[in-house]
């Protein structure tokens, strides 16, 4: 089947060409709309409803109108001179925020913006004020907002909103701070815009670079970009599509995420297939460049589809998560990766077929064989001295997952302390209790459904008091239908901290079960309290998908190999090589920058990236291995030879996924992911694919396929001088 779509499109190359041109460019220019209409508006919407925050966010949704999209930001008003607050400043600060609140704020549109592809977030905010400051130093006003905080448009709502209010207050003599979800989400963004940019125009530079030192040819370098593009953008608007059409969440992460993964695996697939057609053509001057395409393309495919659909399978685990976000991430990469596979498998061998010898020039490597380099070296050490180059390869490993022993999980929101946000965070903290502007909240209803009364509560208020590391606690309110309290709780502890999450599901909620009125129903509700019950969500998820994600692709690499060894070996080093990685991030992150502890995502993702993604580059090396073993000639000669033959395509392909990786570091929150996906791709094609299993096999010879071993045909030279298939038709 592989071999026949490769044929087809190689025959058919300017009609597969236009009908992916139209395909990328339509559903890429729909996506952004589709994503928006898909994405999640918090956290606390991937969580079961069996968790007790989501409880509480259903209790406020449906008794206080708490839109499930909403984010609240606060915006602190002081006197510009420093004075104390006087009771004029106070009355005009709650006429300002009345008008504010009046007012629609109008998303700004970029010119060259097409309306149709452009969710309008155009809104009127939700304004009134909220506390004072106990000296009267400031005074702080809730403003509610509706929108994901990773929404560009509703980043640009929330500061056209804010230089709008800031302008209003500064003409009656006051300043204004800003923090809360959207406010640190915009100044990350703002903060780190350059910093995206540069570092996207160095990934596509990197690549364009490599390819240029490798191939000595612009086309050569700029072809994968163009090809994984038109892919690409076909494959964000599938998944966009296929979440709208079945009704799938997908976090606000997720595009971004895809990006970079196609980015990075559609220009490995594309070297793999660039470094064999120029292998081939170099063997067979004479031989067709479209018939070469062919052959090349259905043979390499194979092993391209082998590993895709390794990604594929080891995604799909992530169907089994509790935790929402794990299990939409799933299908979206899934579908993503299924759809770049179909391009690697039409589009790219039709561009060969369509520039011919043409995609090499103008260097003139085809006319000659290349000299034995570092490639060739290093096969032949391996193959030499396997023994050494394991034990050294595994030391390593080794003394780099040491860093596992005392790693701590941290569940924080990763915000930046060095943001605007998070200055008027702090400032608020030294006068109010740090979580008065995010604070825990119980709800409570009554046990069948009734009417319940807020005076009835008092007592649990005063009981939610007397907790330790409680600041204050305000009156129980009722709900406007009568059938709900809300009782705000303000932990002294940063709302995002591992203290309050502490606070929130031990003490807090302990409280609530053993001083909530007789027949009512009471749960904890807030961003701690979310985070605790992720907390407990991820834990249970690692417990279930690491297991049968490592079964799966124990199938399909048995499957694949028809081998027993080999699978084992194969998982083996990939189950290192992450452990390796893990533990370098706890050791760079936890032990010398003295974090909390890694991010509470860190190794469900770095597994599934770093497993699945790595075996890419395994089952590229294992494959050539067996096709050389099937020469005559010893056994390790014939690792020497695929590594020389394969070591360039998966250096180069590792740099290249690496460094798209690497971008990653520019988004706030995402540091300790970038570092991990970077360093887990690069050992894994530099040492795991290129040393380790090489090595391995040359100590296990042929006996690395048992029970069968691939049987020996012919020579080296008769093989690259085989005739090509004559079904494929001349030019």
């Amino acid at each position: 089947m592989i071999r026949a779509l490769t044929g087809f499109s190689t025959r058919h190359a300017w009609k597969v060409i236009a009908v992916w041109a139209v395909l990328g460019v339509a559903l890429a220019g729909v996506a952004p709309v589709l994503f928006a209409r898909v994405t999640g508006s918090s956290t606390a919407d991937f969580l079961p409803a069996r968790y007790d925050s989501a409880a509480a966010l259903h209790v406020a949704e449906e008794h206080f109108g708490l839109r499930p999209d909403a984010t609240t930001v606060t915006v602190l008003v002081a006197r510009a001179d420093g004075g104390a607050l006087t009771d004029a400043d106070r009355r005009r600060i709650d006429s300002e925020a009345a008008e504010l609140g009046r007012q629609r704020v109008v998303m700004p549109r970029k010119g060259d913006e097409p309306a149709f592809l452009v969710t309008d977030r155009s809104q009127t905010p939700k304004v009134a004020p909220a506390m004072v400051a106990p000296d009267g130093s400031f005074e702080l006003v809730a403003v509610e907002l509706s929108g994901n905080t990773a929404d560009e448009g509703v980043q640009d709502v929330y500061r056209t909103f804010r230089d709008s209010a800031r302008e209003r207050f500064a003409a009656a003599g006051m300043r204004t701070g800003f923090t809360g979800g959207v406010a640190e989400a915009a100044d990350g963004t703002d903060a780190n815009r350059t910093a995206t940019t540069v570092g996207g125009v160095l990934v596509i530079g990197l690549i364009v670079l490599l390819n240029v030192l490798v191939f000595r040819s612009v086309l050569a370098a700029v072809l994968p970009l163009l090809a994984v593009a038109l892919i690409g953008g076909a494959a964000g608007g599938a998944v966009a599509g296929l979440a709208e059409l079945t009704g799938l969440r997908l976090d606000a992460s997720t595009p971004g995420l895809i990006s970079v993964v196609l980015l990075g695996i559609g220009v490995d697939y594309l070297l793999f297939l660039l470094f064999r057609y120029r292998e081939v053509l170099r063997a067979r001057p004479d031989a067709s460049a479209r018939r070469v395409a062919a052959e090349v393309s259905g043979r390499v495919g194979t092993a391209i589809t082998s590993a895709a659909l390794t990604i594929v399978a080891a995604f799909a685990t992530l169907g089994v998560a509790g935790f929402g976000q794990f299990r939409s991430l799933g299908p979206a990469i899934a579908v993503a990766v299924l759809v770049m596979l179909l391009g690697s498998l039409t589009l790219m061998p039709a561009l060969l077929a369509a520039c011919g010898r043409g995609v090499f020039w103008p260097s003139r490597a085809l006319r000659r064989e290349p000299r034995p380099g570092v490639s060739a070296r290093l096969g032949e050490l391996v193959a030499r001295r396997p023994a050494a180059a394991l034990l050294a390869s595994v030391a390593l490993l080794g003394a780099l997952a040491a860093g596992l022993v005392g790693m701590r999980m941290d569940y924080g929101l990763g915000g930046s302390s060095g943001t605007p946000a998070a200055a008027t965070a702090a400032e608020i903290s030294r006068s109010l209790p740090a979580g008065v502007s995010d604070p825990a909240t119980v709800y409570a209803t009554a046990g069948g459904g009734g009417p319940v009364d807020p005076a009835a509560f008092a007592g649990l208020a005063r009981a939610l008091g007397e907790v330790a590391g409680v600041g204050k606690v305000a009156d129980p309110v009722g709900s406007p239908d009568g059938r709900a309290v809300r009782i705000d709780v303000y932990p002294v502890a940063d709302p995002q901290s591992a203290q309050a999450r502490a606070l929130v599901s031990g003490p807090l909620r302990a409280a609530v079960a053993a001083h909530s009125p007789a027949g009512t129903s009471a749960h904890v509700g807030g961003t701690a309290a979310v985070y605790a019950d992720v907390a407990d969500a991820v834990d249970r998820d690692l417990l279930v998908v690491f297991p049968v994600a490592a079964g799966l692709i124990a199938l399909i690499l048995l499957l694949l190999l028809r081998s027993l060894l080999a699978p084992v070996a194969l998982l083996l080093s990939v189950g290192l090589g992450f452990a390796a990685t893990l533990g370098s991030a706890a050791l760079v992150f936890q032990h010398l920058l003295d974090r909390p502890g890694v991010a509470f995502t860190l190794p469900l993702v770095l597994f599934l990236f770093v497993v699945a993604l790595g075996t890419d580059y395994n089952i590229l090396i294992t494959d050539r291995i067996r096709e050389e073993m099937r020469r005559p000639g010893p056994a390790r000669a014939a690792v020497a030879r695929a590594v020389r033959h394969t070591a360039p395509a998966v250096a180069t392909a590792g740099l290249v996924l690496g460094g798209s990786f690497a971008t990653l570091a520019t988004t706030p929150g995402s540091e300790q992911i970038a570092f991990a996906l970077t360093l887990g791709i690069l050992l894994s094609a530099l040492l795991l694919s290129l040393v380790v299993v090489p090595a391995v096999a040359a100590l296990l010879g042929r006996a690395l396929w048992w029970p069968l071993r691939p049987a020996v045909t012919g020579s080296a030279a008769q093989d690259r001088a085989a005739p090509l298939p004559e079904r494929i038709p001349a030019p």
